[in-house]
C-alpha cells in the first residue's frame, strides 16, 4: 500500500509541477508580448512627433507662400471701385 501512495504522491507532483512550469512560460511570453508591445509603442510616438513636427513646418511653408502670393492677398474693394 505504501508503494501505492507514493506512486500517487509522485504523480500529484509531477502533474503539479508541469502545470507551474506551463503558467511560467505562459508568463514569460507575455511578459514578451509586452515588452514587444512597449516598444512598438514609444516607435509610433516618435513618429507621431516627427510627423507633427514635419506638419508643422509644412503649415508654416504654406502660409509663408500664401502671404507672398497675390492670389490670397486681400482685396480691398473700396480702392477698387474707384
Amino acid at each position: 500500500m505504501m508503494n501505492a501512495d507514493m506512486d500517487a504522491v509522485d504523480a500529484k507532483n509531477q502533474v503539479e509541477l508541469e502545470e507551474k512550469t506551463r503558467l511560467i512560460n505562459q508568463v514569460l511570453e507575455l511578459q514578451h508580448t509586452l515588452e514587444d508591445l512597449s516598444a512598438r509603442v514609444d516607435a509610433v510616438k516618435e513618429e507621431n512627433l516627427k510627423l507633427k513636427s514635419e506638419n508643422q513646418v509644412l503649415g508654416q511653408y504654406i502660409e509663408n507662400l500664401m502671404s507672398v502670393s497675390s492670389v490670397f492677398q486681400t482685396t480691398d474693394t473700396k480702392s477698387k471701385r474707384k
